[in-house]
């Protein structure tokens, strides 16, 4: 094999384009090949740190980009890059300390004001990071990245209006490419839904299934995709299939909508549904008349793919699960006002009901964390001190329905304020989804915030209060949450200690 410099490009352009059609494994070899192609360049290794860093490989992103920095001491660029690298390692400080030495070389160089502000939105600090943001458009008035970055952290403040404006002008900034306006324009689909304009949003939402939007994983099921932007008359006596996507709080948010599914099929229709494998009994027993099955998600070429092993449904079209949302939720007026939509086991509801009766006052599942906290989502949930109030809320035994590892917090509740949150026995609180949802509705209320356990009480019926940060896209431009009618929202525009003040009185007055 030549190691010349025509065979380096050549592999290089094998790298890149293996990339782009998400065949990551193949990419990066590749782009390892090219650098054993050119006698280890110690100049490649800022490009192969860079791919790995786009292919999610932080770690190796590091070294290698550790490495061209040593070549090229002197290089803002080199300390950008290594800044993104680190910032994706959730190692803030180091981040920020890079980029104020490349500051400090190239202080009127956009990019590097932009980063900054990358850092501090996901430290969490969307306010602070407009300072950054603002200051890369002063230089470079139009720069589409800053602009990009700008709307994000404007989302996270909850304006959603000045988030949209400044997608828009992003996609109109000079230098774009078809991969950038797939992912402005997802990320505009949630800032519209938060406006409340849902035929828009859900519109823009279709870009999440984009190969360019950075979505790994791809579908291989039978039958041919449908268009729900077409309605759902086209349904009418035919076989669909519904494959679960994205988390698994989503997957039973949008759960929401099988029921006007399966209406919509008509008795001459079928229904399959292709669940995460956790939640395959509680469906089964709720939508008796669909086959359900576990969906399967292996490496294929390098690249994620989703199939549905054992289908025994002849499908004839197929869809994930959220796309229906555009013919069936093209309002807020258009979700159920009826509660529950998923049937826990009453037998399982009945074991938790006698094993709730041996504590005193009403019994409330009190949730406060997600299992993915890493980043900018901490700013979605309050630090479990500001929950102070609610616990020392009187008359109340609470029940804790948060997985994950909680002992620090739950030690904290009985050590610091006398409260002994209930562990439920004999339940694994991340596993055992069908008996988590039997739980939910066997307690007076659920508490907090919007993950996975949430969804269940919601989707079971039970009494729910959330917890949500201001205007989230959730609410879907309204005060409720749609999804689930008999849900109370305690938002906090004020701050998480005021919004937790709020929800310890409301419990008071129950």
């Amino acid at each position: 094999m030549s190691t010349g410099p025509k065979n380096v490009q050549a592999l290089l352009q094998t790298a890149r384009r293996a990339e782009a059609q998400g065949r990551a494994a193949e990419a990066l070899d590749a782009y390892q090949a090219a650098f054993e192609a050119s006698g280890r360049d110690p100049a490649l290794t800022g490009d192969l740190g860079r791919a790995a860093l786009r292919l999610g490989l932080h770690d190796a992103a590091e070294q290698l980009l550790r490495l061209y920095l040593a070549t090229a001491p002197g290089s803002a660029q080199a300390r950008a890059d290594l800044a993104h690298a680190l910032r994706e390692l959730h190692r803030y400080d180091e981040a920020i300390e890079l980029l104020r030495e490349a500051l400090a070389a190239e202080p009127a160089t956009p990019s590097l004001w932009t980063d900054l502000g990358q850092v501090r939105v996901q430290q969490g600090e969307p306010a602070s990071a407009l300072v950054f943001f603002d200051e890369a458009l002063r230089l470079q008035p139009g720069f589409g990245r800053a602009l990009y970055y700008r709307a994000h952290a404007r989302a996270d403040l909850g304006d959603h209006a000045g988030a949209c404006a400044d997608y828009e002008r992003a996609l109109a900034a000079p230098a774009l490419d078809e991969a950038d306006g797939v992912r402005i324009r997802l990320a505009e689909a949630f800032s519209r839904l938060g406006l409340g304009e849902l035929q828009t949003g859900w519109r823009l939402y279709r870009t999440r299934l984009s190969p360019l939007s950075g979505r790994r994983e791809r579908f291989e099921v039978p039958g041919h995709a449908y268009d729900f932007a077409a309605g759902t008359a086209a349904l009418q006596g035919r076989s669909l299939l519904l494959v679960a996507e994205q988390g698994l709080g989503d997957e039973v948010m949008f759960a929401g909508m099988i029921p006007d599914l399966a209406r919509a099929l008509g008795p001459d229709g079928r229904l399959a549904l292709a669940v995460e494998p956790r939640l395959v009994s509680l469906f089964a027993r709720s939508f008796p008349k669909a086959e359900v099955l576990a969906h399967r998600t292996q490496s294929i070429d390098g690249a994620p793919v989703r199939t549905v092993p054992g289908l025994r449904t002849a499908v004839d079209v197929w869809a994930p699960f959220a796309s229906p949302a555009e013919a069936l939720r093209p309002e807020a007026s258009r979700f159920p006002e009826t509660p529950g939509f998923l049937a826990p086991d009453p037998a399982r509801v009945e074991h938790w009901r006698r094993v709730l009766a041996e504590r005193p006052g009403r019994k409330v599942g009190l949730l406060w964390k997600s299992a993915k906290l890493a980043g900018e989502r901490q700013r979605l949930f309050a630090p479990f001190d500001a929950w102070r109030p609610v616990l020392h809320t009187p008359g109340l035994s609470f029940v804790n329905l948060q997985y994950g590892d909680c002992a620090q917090e739950l030690a904290w509740a009985r050590d610091q304020l006398g409260v002994d949150i209930l562990q439920p026995p004999g339940i694994d609180l991340k596993d055992d989804l069908d008996d988590v949802a039997a739980l939910c509705a066997a307690l007076d209320l659920t508490i907090g915030f919007s993950n996975a356990s949430f969804n269940l009480a919601g989707a079971v019926g039970a009494p729910a209060w959330l917890v949500a940060v201001d205007r989230a896209w959730t609410l879907l431009g309204t005060d409720r949450y749609p999804w689930y009618p008999q849900a109370r929202v305690f938002t906090a525009p004020d701050g998480w200690p005021a919004a937790l003040e709020r929800a310890a009185e409301a419990l008071s007055a129950l």
